[in-house]
């Protein structure tokens, strides 16, 4: 019960805050929004539909899969302030264990970022697709295990940072690369053998994949999905529980 209260203190400190910063909201769901429109419809100009899927629509898991990750592992940042604040300290001499606080942490994440794809979601009418509720609840439980599992690798980042300027830098270094080979952009079967390589061992790409699954038609060829889907599942789970772990553990140290 303790464990669990500390958890809840954490997740409702973090969703206040998150409510109180309006201006974060806006960027967040401004930014996919951008992409799938602007870059998105300017891209379906160049490239035709394939197998009955145009292009904007091939790309729309790949933005739910953007807002989940820009939103989860930036939601991490909060451990930079609370270090340099001194919260993190008081968190750390708590009579609970590290990996309350990794969960905690990671849960606020996910909630804020199923939130966000939840919004970004609600515009696939708009580009023709036909999802059924039964498929968009399967969306909204991908997506906040994804996010679970993202956020907990901005975790174990955020643990070896005590600045925000250092741990800006390498977020940039890893959100980018992660995003574009994760088949958000491009299908990964026309990757290079190297990139298909980086993108079968990011956890993104199956996170995307599954979306791909219950959102575009089953035998779409090139555009469609890479992986089985009970793959992507077991690679988010694992990945979420490997994170999370290592996050623990990254924060006994610091105990």
């Amino acid at each position: 019960m303790i464990e669990a209260n500390a958890v809840y203190v954490i997740v409702a400190r973090e969703l206040k805050k998150f409510v109180r910063e309006r201006t974060r909201l806006v960027s967040t769901i401004a930014r996919p929004l951008v992409w799938l429109f602007l870059v998105g419809g300017g891209m379906s100009r160049m490239i035709p539909a394939s197998d009955g899927i145009s292009y904007m629509q091939f790309i729309f898991p790949g933005i739910l899969g953007m807002t989940i990750l820009f939103s989860s592992i930036f939601s991490s940042i909060s451990i930079i302030w609370d270090k340099e604040f001194g919260f993190m300290k008081e968190i750390l001499v708590a009579p609970i264990s590290r990996f309350s606080i990794v969960v905690g942490k990671a849960t606020s994440g996910m909630v804020l970022s199923t939130l966000q794809a939840v919004v970004i979601l609600a515009f696939y009418p708009l580009l023709g697709l036909k999802i059924g509720l039964a498929e968009v609840a399967g969306i909204i439980l991908v997506s906040a295990i994804l996010s679970f599992a993202i956020s907990s690798l901005g975790i174990v980042l955020a643990s070896f940072y005590d600045s925000y300027e250092s741990f800006s830098v390498i977020m940039n270094f890893i959100v980018m690369p992660m995003f574009f080979l994760s088949g958000a952009m491009y299908p990964v079967k026309l990757m290079p053998d190297v990139l298909r390589f980086f993108t079968k061992i990011n956890p993104l790409t199956y996170g995307i994949d599954a979306i791909k699954h219950l959102s575009l038609p089953q035998g779409a060829g090139v555009m469609g999905t890479d992986f089985p889907f009970l793959l992507d599942l077991a690679v988010i789970l694992a990945s979420a529980v490997i994170f999370v772990t290592v996050g623990g553990k990254s924060f006994e140290r610091k105990g």
